[in-house]
C-alpha cells in the first residue's frame, strides 16, 4: 500500500512526524502550499515508487477559502480530480474542510474549538471500529462545516457541530487523530486567544483524556482496512 500525504501546513514538520509515527504504509509526501503538486491519479511518473492507493490531507494554518492562496486552488483542482478517479482520501482538519467544499459543502469562520472534546457517533461506520461511543479527541480549529455535501453523510457532531463526514469513499474528520500530548500542548501554545480560553484548552490536557483520545488512533487503521478492501465497508447506517 502506498499513501500520499498532502501536507497543507504552513512551516512546520509536525504532520509528517504524525502521521508517519502513526500509519504503517509508506507515505509519498506533498508539501502543497510550496507548490509541490502530486501527480494525477493513474498518472504517476516513473519516479514513482507505486500508484497512490489513497492520500491524507493534513491540517492546515490557512483557510480553505483564502482564494489569495493559489496553491488552494489548485489542490482543489486534484482534489476533485482525483475523487473523480476513485481514490479514497481522507480529509483531516483543514483537510476535512476542503473535501466538503470540493464536494459541494460549505466551510464558514466561527467559534474556535480547542482542546480534547468529546465526540458523537451520527451514523455507525467500519471508521469508527474499535471506537467508543462517545470518543476524545483533540480538535484545534475555528473553521466549520455549516453545510454538508448535498450526499454526503453525517458520522460524527459535538456542540461545535460537524465533527465527520463520508461521501462514497472520501471521509473527513473535524478533529485530529493522529496527535499526540506533545503536539496538542505545542497548538494550545501558538495560539494567540484570550488566556482564559488557553487556560480552559490546557486543563483539558489531562493524562485521562490524553489516554483516552489515543483510541481514536484506531480511524487511520480503519481507514487503511478501507482503501485495502472497499467492499468491507457498507454504506453507513442510523444509530439505533
Amino acid at each position: 500500500m502506498h499513501l500520499a500525504l498532502i501536507d497543507a501546513s504552513l512551516g512546520t514538520s509536525r504532520p509528517k512526524r504524525n502521521f508517519r509515527r502513526e500509519i504503517e504504509a509508506p507515505l509519498t509526501v506533498y508539501d502543497v502550499n510550496e507548490g509541490d503538486r502530486p501527480p494525477p491519479v493513474g498518472k504517476a511518473p516513473s519516479t514513482e515508487s507505486a500508484p497512490f492507493d489513497a492520500a491524507i490531507i493534513s491540517g492546515s494554518q490557512s483557510s480553505v477559502y483564502d482564494d489569495h492562496r493559489p496553491w488552494i486552488q489548485d489542490l482543489r483542482s486534484w482534489v476533485s480530480g482525483a475523487l473523480a478517479d476513485g481514490l479514497p482520501i481522507l480529509g483531516v482538519c483543514w483537510g476535512h474542510q476542503l473535501l466538503a467544499q470540493v464536494l459541494g459543502g460549505t466551510v464558514r469562520g466561527g467559534t474556535y474549538e480547542l482542546g480534547y472534546v468529546s465526540v458523537c457517533q451520527e451514523q455507525a461506520d467500519p471508521l469508527w471500529a474499535g471506537l467508543p461511543d462517545p470518543f476524545t479527541a483533540f480538535a484545534t480549529h475555528s473553521d466549520h462545516v455549516v453545510e454538508l455535501p448535498p450526499d454526503a453523510d453525517l458520522l460524527a457532531s459535538n456542540e461545535t457541530g460537524v465533527q465527520a463526514f463520508r461521501q462514497d469513499h472520501a471521509y473527513g474528520v473535524q478533529f485530529h487523530p493522529e496527535y499526540d500530548r506533545h503536539t496538542a500542548r505545542a497548538m494550545i501554545r501558538a495560539k494567540s486567544l484570550p488566556d482564559e480560553s488557553l487556560q480552559a484548552a490546557r486543563d483539558t490536557c489531562t493524562d485521562e483524556n490524553v489516554r483516552a483520545a489515543q483510541t481514536t488512533t484506531q480511524v487511520l487503521d480503519n481507514f487503511l482496512a478501507h482503501v485495502v478492501s472497499p467492499r468491507a465497508f457498507p454504506s453507513p447506517t442510523p444509530n439505533a
